[in-house]
């Protein structure tokens, strides 16, 4: 397979959760960020980790993943882009951009993406619900990479994505859709399991 890494974005504030973390709410007996980064390393491909800090709780739940801090995570989604890409290694040819908020996306989503890839030069690839609908996670090739370190403010990729090539790649149901930010999400999501 060609050169790609996974980077799980983990840095942001949870502002939403009434004073809990959602990454170390519990899913199948483990913290979310734990099982999102064990998910993300049982593909073989290298795991970056976007944290607040080194010494925030949730580097203590990424096992093997390499930790990239993010200082200015206040800024939001951007600040983690950047910091994440500017992280990987030299002959990475592919980044495969994932909120690490989404417990449906499976280790055989990010392989089937992965699957896809058409090298540094080719498209974006962009997971999607079944019905199409655009979502989690973005493999983003090379070519890309000094424009996601260009980013700013808390839309993350939003404008690269309106404005290049980009190709849809729908995974079941609502994987790619699923992400919980508040603790309504999350007991409508454990009502649903």
């Amino acid at each position: 397979m060609t050169a790609i890494a996974i980077l799980l974005l983990a840095a942001g504030a949870s502002a939403r959760m009434q004073g809990r973390d959602k990454l170390m709410e519990t899913v199948d007996g483990q913290p979310l960020l734990s099982l999102m980064c064990r998910r993300a390393a049982l593909t073989g491909l290298p795991v970056y980790v976007t944290l607040p800090g080194m010494t925030h709780p949730r580097a203590a739940a990424i096992g093997t993943s390499a930790p990239v801090a993010v200082a200015d995570a206040a800024e939001g989604m951007a600040a983690s882009i950047r910091r994440g890409v500017a992280a990987l290694p030299e002959g990475c040819e592919g980044v495969m951009i994932l909120p690490a908020d989404m417990p449906e996306v499976e280790t055989r989503d990010m392989l089937h993406l992965a699957a896809q890839f058409r090298g540094g030069s080719g498209p974006i690839l962009r997971a999607t619900g079944e019905d199409g609908t655009p979502g989690h996670p973005v493999l983003f090739p090379r070519r890309c990479f000094d424009a996601l370190q260009a980013l700013s403010g808390d839309q993350g990729a939003r404008s690269l994505l309106t404005r290049d090539n980009v190709l849809p790649v729908a995974l079941p149901g609502r994987r790619a859709l699923t992400d919980l930010d508040t603790p309504e999400d999350w007991a409508a999501w454990r009502r649903r399991r």
